[in-house]
């Protein structure tokens, strides 16, 4: 890092203290302290300043979240709404919906969730099926989503839905917020071998969209999903995450009157050179845990494990070099195209090796896995490993990352075409009316 970065990094981590310093209180309800964390640009410092945000790279943005979470303040509201409806619409929506929308996420108020897979269009994004019909002010909506990531707390969801069936597939496409408590939205979890139902799949029976609610334009709607599926790369990719404790948002999980102090922990404490008491707390990677793991179940004298454990560092640490080469590159006007696609191919690379080199830490015990709360206190109780359920957890979990938010070959295929030049796999489907397809092309 140069000194000017450096200086600048100084600068920023100085101002959010300072303003901490000034507005942080435990005692403040947790819709009171996102408030003010949102309306000041803190929980989306990413976004531009004219939609609640600060106008910062994603690496400072990150390095504010650390700050926060070093500071023991309780971070951003958690969940799809800042790291991707928020950008999606700051980009794509107008000054009242940025107005309604952006300002509700950033202060935790709705938690949204992403209604674009299908059981027909996964990959194939722009195969989807789901239909909009223009009814006076209002759009209906009939269709079948799957793989929703947290429909069960969302109060609103990003929905693609075909508008123009007459038009190309990308063409016909329009992205809107839809209310996800009316009686047109039913949602079935999907119970994954980890014991837990992130993902379900929703059915949508003649539900209604306003008209208000279309983002980016009547079958326009390619162009936010594609700024949606950026930042869902990006923020999946390697070398991002933050260290402050956060809640779930929203009107469903019921945090918003809670004490905000109530989710952080008390601030550790370290000796500063002055003799004064300095608060800190240390974030670890992905890593230092399974390193620390391997020193206190003597496994990290073994010549296989400790290669792996550098290999794993070594990942991280490319990711986190891989996020300030962009962060220079654009402070230039320039950009590193592909960037947030190989990020989400490093992150699946990733997890695969967190599965693979936790299981050989923990041995024979990585065949117990706790599908419960009471299972895992057992196991803990059986193993003296409290850290056994993340290892086996993970490894069962491992599988998702390189599926979800784009597969490793839909992402080695916008490389190669966009990134590389390479050409694409023949035929002009792409022009042609969507209800001419043939089925599946």
């Amino acid at each position: 890092m140069t000194d000017t970065a450096k200086s600048t990094s100084d600068d920023l981590s100085a101002e959010v203290r300072s303003w901490l310093e000034d507005n942080w209180d435990p005692d403040l309800s947790v819709a009171e302290w996102w408030k003010l964390l949102g309306e000041a640009g803190w929980s989306a410092p990413n976004l531009p300043t004219d939609a609640y945000g600060r106008g910062l790279s994603r690496s400072d943005s990150v390095a504010v979240a650390r700050e926060i979470g070093s500071f023991g303040a309780l971070g951003a509201p958690s969940g799809l709404g800042l790291l991707l409806a928020a950008p999606t619409i700051a980009a794509h929506g107008d000054r009242t919906q940025i107005d309604t929308y952006v300002r509700d996420i950033v202060t935790g108020q709705k938690a949204w969730c992403q209604l674009f897979s299908e059981p027909g269009a996964g990959s194939d994004l722009a195969g989807l099926t789901t239909k909009a019909v223009l009814d006076g002010e209002e759009w209906i909506i009939n269709g079948q989503k799957v793989w929703t990531s947290l429909g069960t707390t969302a109060d609103l969801g990003m929905l693609l839905a075909r508008t123009d069936p007459d038009a190309p597939k990308h063409r016909g496409i329009t992205w809107m917020a839809i209310d996800m408590h009316q009686d047109g939205v039913e949602l079935r979890p999907l119970y994954e071998m980890t014991g837990h139902a992130m993902f379900n799949e929703v059915f949508l029976t003649d539900a209604r969209v306003s008209v208000d609610a279309v983002i980016g334009g009547v079958n326009a709607g390619w162009a936010a999903a594609n700024t949606t599926l950026a930042n869902e790369r990006a923020g999946l990719g390697a070398g991002g995450g933050g260290a402050a404790a956060t809640a779930v948002p929203g009107t469903v999980a019921g945090n918003l009157d809670r004490r905000a102090g109530d989710f952080v922990t008390e601030r550790p404490k370290k000796k500063s050179r002055s003799g004064g008491d300095k608060e800190r707390r240390s974030h670890r990677s992905a890593a230092q845990l399974h390193i620390d793991l391997a020193k206190g179940n003597g496994t990290a004298s073994d010549p296989c494990i400790r290669q792996d454990l550098v290999r794993l560092h070594m990942m991280g640490e490319i990711g986190r070099y891989n996020a300030e080469r962009v962060k220079a590159t654009k402070a230039q006007g320039g950009d590193v195209p592909g960037m947030a696609n190989m990020a989400k191919l490093a992150m699946s690379d990733m997890v695969r090796l967190q599965r693979d080199l936790g299981l050989r830490i923990v041995g024979p015990a990585g065949t117990l896995h706790a599908y419960d709360d009471s299972q895992k206190a057992a196991i803990d109780a059986a193993t003296g490993n409290p850290f056994l359920a993340m290892i086996t957890g993970t490894a069962l979990y491992a599988q998702a990352p390189p599926i979800y938010g784009g597969t490793d070959q839909i992402q080695r295929n916008i490389i190669g075409e966009r990134v590389l030049g390479l050409p694409k796999e023949p035929g002009d489907v792409n022009k042609l009316p969507f209800s001419e397809l043939p089925k599946n092309a």
